[in-house]
């Protein structure tokens, strides 16, 4: 009897404990953003929310890699990706591999170097066959963001066509006018500063079908420094899908059900290194997105040949079909700190006119046509929204083939 009316006491101490850690190591779960007052009921649902999408996001692992920047690398059993959460993808497995575009070639420059590890890759160790690698999903990534219905989403905004919006900036090169079944491009690296947390800067390519209204259909895939998505300054390897202009579909990387992985040698949203340096070495990456002629499918490739997986069709209303636009080019957010322009860096942070070496680039542009063959780009428009804040150059030559310079610092002196 003794020791039983010790132990409760002692337990609800331990309660009440645990509690008060709670509240004080995450002020963001136990304070009122209205009246700084403690609202247990409701922190405690964002909490519960918070930690079933974690459940849902972090499958099962036979096996985990810590990756030298910290990130944890799950091993997951392909067939149990978030992809198949999806209520039309249930059940299946990944699809085999078609066949690329025709005149598909691996670039053979020698004046780069191309990026085919990722850092998590450094200690040397793999997912194995059968599985794929998945960036594990932490509290404080979630916490970082407006909500948890938000996480992994981007801002729901108009995409650009020839105007900013919602502080959006671009300097893009782009071809409209046609129906285009994929695209390819090598851009270069870098590790641009990110002024603010709720910034960031990206370079990408888009895949776009729609209208630039509530319907619009993108696939995206590039590198972004991202800190209030991955909560550091790191280049990562990205890819995004929006079935209706970033309103209530689509995510980035894996964070929800839609994007088919099938290697097991890249993660999605793991950083890329090593970078671009200002008169120094220039690494790229080459990237092909292409709609499979047989079942549909958007695929995309990283790399020599690295098949990352696909997007299933199903997702989307007018990308089912094929695109009505490819752009190639930066973005940045501009969310004006001290109530002047952002000097978030677009690229390299250098403007366009200071060519290779200093400015970032894209190069051999191509575009896949209606009989699943890789052709260079005939009618290339390059557009920068602020071009004394991010500029952009075109041009065409017999190694780079249509090929861009863009990019910039922000703010300056011409860029207030």
């Amino acid at each position: 009897m003794a020791s039983s009316c010790c132990c409760k006491p002692l337990q609800m101490i331990t309660i009440f404990l645990g509690l008060l850690l709670l509240a004080t190591a995450t002020p963001a779960l136990s304070l009122s953003a209205s009246n700084n007052t403690l609202r247990p009921r409701e922190e405690l649902q964002r909490y519960r929310k918070m930690r079933a999408h974690l459940k849902r996001l972090n499958k099962p692992a036979v096996k985990t890699i810590e990756s030298p920047d910290g990130d944890l690398i799950d091993c997951v059993l392909s067939h149990l990706q978030p992809a198949f959460d999806h209520p039309r993808l249930k059940g299946q497995k990944p699809l085999e591999t078609p066949a690329r575009p025709k005149g598909h070639r691996h670039p053979t420059a020698a004046i780069y170097r191309e990026i085919l590890p990722q850092l998590w890759t450094a200690t040397g160790e793999w997912c194995p066959e059968g599985t794929v690698p998945i960036r594990r999903t932490k509290e404080e990534d979630i916490l970082r963001a407006s909500s948890v219905r938000r996480f992994g989403r981007k801002p729901a905004v108009r995409a650009r066509r020839d105007s900013e919006s919602s502080g959006h900036e671009h300097a893009v090169g782009y071809v409209a006018g046609d129906q285009y079944y994929g695209a390819k491009a090598s851009l270069n690296v870098w590790a641009p500063s990110v002024t603010t947390p709720s910034e960031f800067s990206l370079s990408q390519i888009w895949v776009i079908a729609g209208s630039f209204g509530d319907d619009l259909n993108t696939i995206e895939a590039g590198w972004q420094v991202s800190p209030q998505l991955y909560g550091d300054n790191s280049p990562r390897f990205f890819t995004y899908w929006t079935t209706d202009a970033y309103q209530a579909t689509g995510c980035y990387n894996l964070l929800c059900s839609g994007f088919v992985q099938t290697n097991n040698r890249i993660a999605i949203g793991a950083a890329i290194s090593p970078t671009s340096a200002y008169k120094g070495g220039q690494f790229d990456i080459s990237l092909l997105i292409w709609k499979d002629p047989n079942h549909g499918n958007w695929w995309l490739e990283f790399g020599s040949g690295l098949l990352v997986g696909y997007w299933p069709s199903l997702l989307f209303s007018h990308l089912e079909g094929h695109a009505s636009m490819v752009q190639f080019g930066g973005e940045i957010v501009n969310t004006q700190p001290s109530g002047f322009h952002t000097s978030t860096q677009m690229g390299s942070g250098h403007f366009a006119h200071q060519g290779f070496g200093k400015a970032s680039y894209f190069r051999n542009l191509e575009v896949v046509d209606w009989d699943n063959n890789l052709v260079p780009l005939t009618n290339l428009r390059v557009l920068a929204d602020q071009p004394n804040c991010y500029d952009i150059q075109g041009g065409i030559n017999s190694v780079w083939g249509n090929y861009f310079y863009y990019g910039g610092p922000g703010r300056n002196m011409r860029c207030p």
